[in-house]
C-alpha cells in the first residue's frame, strides 16, 4: 500500500484516531445532520429525479477478479407445480457476485494502510471471512444531504476526460467557481468526466485507466468535511496514478485517514446535461451485516 501523506493530511501518529472518538465507525457521516437534510430539500425546484446507479449484469466490466451473475429459478414448480387452489406460481432470483461491482459505495473497512484501517482498527482483529466485525456497511446511516456536481468534462471541453488527468485544489476551485457552487461540510461531491460512457463501447479502455481525484484534491475535500466523493468511473482517482503516488493512495487518504466514503460508477451524465450542479442526494444502501461494500442506486432530486 502507499505511504503516509505529509502536509495537510493528519500526522502519522494521529490518523488512526477518529476525531469522533474511539468507538466511531461511521467517519465523515458524522457530518450529516437534520440541518443538511433541510438545506438539501430547499434545492428541490422541479421534482425531477436522477438515478445515479447503472445497470449491472454479467457483462459489466469490473476490477479483476470481480464478476456478477444472476439466476432466476422457480422453486418446487417443476413439471407445472404450483401453490394452493389458485395455482400461484412465482419466480425467485439468486445472485452470484461481488458487491464491489458497478455503482457502489466503498465502506470504511475497504482500504487500509499496512493492515491498519479507519480509527486504528487492525485487519487481524475485525476482518473475518464471515464478515467484518467493525466498519461494516450496515453501520452507515442514510446519506441524505446536499449534493454538488463538478462537471470536469465541460471544464476541459471534451466528452471524455483523458485518463490520468488529476483533479486537485486548483481544478476543483476553478470548476466550482465557474459553476457558481460552494462545497460545504456534510456535502456529497460528484465528478462528471464522461468515462462511464465507455462501458459497452470500449471496455478495455474503461478498465485500464481513468481521470479522477488527485491526492491534493482528496485532502482538500476531506478538510472541507464532505461525507462522500464519487465519480462516473470505476475507482474515483486518477489512473495512471500521479507521479510519486502509491497504489490507490487517494483511497487511503479518504477511507482510513479521513473516514470519507467513495462512490464509484455514478451515472452523472443527465445531471451534467441539465447543469444540475446542486441537488438533494439520497442514499439508503443495503445493510448487509459485515459487508465491505454495497451495490447502490443513489437518487439526485432537484
Amino acid at each position: 500500500m502507499g505511504c503516509l501523506i505529509a502536509g495537510a493530511a493528519l500526522a502519522a501518529d494521529d490518523w488512526t484516531k477518529s476525531r469522533w472518538g474511539p468507538d466511531d465507525e461511521i467517519g465523515a457521516a458524522n457530518n450529516l445532520s437534520p440541518e443538511k437534510v433541510l438545506e438539501a430539500a430547499q434545492l428541490i425546484k422541479t421534482g425531477k429525479t436522477y438515478p445515479l446507479g447503472i445497470e449491472i449484469n454479467s457483462k459489466t466490466p469490473a476490477y479483476a477478479p470481480r464478476g456478477f451473475k444472476i439466476y432466476v429459478v422457480q422453486p418446487g414448480q417443476a413439471q407445472g407445480g404450483s401453490l394452493g387452489p389458485t395455482k400461484t406460481t412465482y419466480n425467485d432470483d439468486i445472485i452470484e457476485g461481488w458487491l464491489g461491482i458497478g455503482s457502489q459505495i466503498d465502506g470504511l473497512g475497504h482500504i487500509g494502510i499496512d493492515g491498519t484501517y479507519y480509527n486504528g482498527h487492525q485487519a487481524k482483529d475485525f476482518a473475518a471471512m464471515t464478515g467484518l466485525t467493525k466498519l461494516g456497511i450496515e453501520k452507515v446511516p442514510p446519506i441524505t444531504t446536499r449534493g454538488v456536481l463538478l462537471d470536469m468534462a465541460a471544464h476541459y471541453g471534451t466528452d471524455i476526460v483523458k485518463e490520468g488527468t488529476a483533479f486537485n485544489k486548483a481544478e476543483i476551485d476553478e470548476v466550482a467557481k465557474k459553476q457558481g457552487v460552494e462545497i460545504r461540510k456534510g456535502d456529497v461531491v460528484l465528478f462528471n468526466t464522461g468515462w462511464i460512457s465507455l462501458i459497452g463501447k470500449d471496455d478495455k479502455r474503461y478498465s485500464s485507466g481513468e481521470p479522477g481525484l488527485g491526492r491534493e484534491g482528496a485532502r482538500y475535500l476531506a478538510e472541507k468535511g464532505v461525507v462522500a466523493i464519487g465519480a462516473d468511473s470505476w475507482a474515483l482517482e486518477a489512473i495512471p496514478f500521479e507521479e510519486g503516488a502509491g497504489v490507490f493512495e487517494v483511497h487511503q487518504i479518504l477511507l482510513p485517514q479521513n473516514g470519507v466514503y467513495i462512490l464509484e460508477n455514478m451515472n452523472t451524465a443527465e445531471l451534467a446535461k441539465d447543469k444540475a450542479y446542486e441537488f438533494m442526494f439520497v442514499l439508503g444502501q443495503p445493510r448487509y451485516t459485515g459487508a465491505v461494500q454495497a451495490i447502490i442506486n443513489p437518487v439526485a432530486i432537484r
